[in-house]
């Protein structure tokens, strides 16, 4: 673990209570091994910390851009409040470093995992929430998710949902389904990790892996995408080919 004091300074927020900092930072993995501890992981936070993010871009956006309709505008909040965007911002803070985990997760590298930091960064805005109010959340979280909203503006929206593109990508040039399947899965039941593939006509894509089935397969969707622009897989001489 690294020095909080750190951490502190890197996030511009002088702490009341430091234990709404500590619980942001507590994962599940940490608490169910310290059992005999008395320690609330960030679960709740994070729940509390998706709500107060959700709302401040919701409002920024509404105010900022007063020319979209609301089918942009939920495009263009998508695309800020996911779990790229967020593990992006996480990384940039090194939020994985100063993470309360268990041994079995840190060994998986859960410290670099982006579904573990994109919790984290909602838990702490949670924690801010708690320890400062709106006013405090409001700014850091437009401060930290600054460039995210303007390149998302910029682009039109970000594309989250990867097996939603890669669908409507791979319809252009074939008369057939994608098929999603779990390859692997290990882990205790309380912390499982999910290895999905994804396959057209029997040939693997491309493959994820996630702490829950959908996160794996968006990110087995999102493999295939990245190996289709890198040309490692040529849609037409795919087809050609059958």
């Amino acid at each position: 673990m690294n020095d909080l004091n750190q951490l502190k300074a890197n996030l511009g927020i002088v702490w009341d209570n430091n234990g709404h900092l500590c619980q942001a930072l507590t994962h599940s993995s940490y608490a169910h091994e310290n059992r005999s501890v008395e320690m609330e992981h960030n679960q709740r936070l994070e729940f509390l910390g998706d709500a107060v993010l959700e709302l401040v871009i919701s409002d920024y956006i509404y105010r900022k851009y007063p020319q979209y309709p609301e089918g942009v505008l939920t495009k263009i909040r998508a695309g800020i409040v996911c779990e790229p965007s967020l593990a992006k911002v996480a990384g940039s803070l090194y939020l994985g470093d100063y993470l309360y985990m268990g041994k079995g997760e840190e060994r998986s590298g859960g410290r670099e995992r982006p579904s573990i930091l994109a919790d984290a960064m909602e838990s702490l805005i949670g924690a801010i929430y708690l320890d400062h109010g709106l006013e405090t959340a409001y700014k850091f979280i437009l401060d930290k998710l600054g460039p995210v909203i303007e390149r998302v503006i910029k682009d039109g929206g970000m594309i989250t949902d990867y097996k939603t593109h890669l669908q409507e990508l791979v319809q252009k040039h074939y008369d057939s389904h994608l098929s999603y399947d779990i390859i692997k899965e290990y882990g205790p039941d309380h912390c499982k990790t999910f290895v999905a593939g994804v396959s057209i006509m029997g040939k693997l894509w491309g493959t994820g892996t996630g702490r829950t089935k959908k996160e794996a397969e968006q990110l087995a969707a999102k493999d295939a995408l990245l190996k289709i622009d890198n040309g490692a897989i040529d849609l037409i001489g795919s087809r050609n080919n059958e």
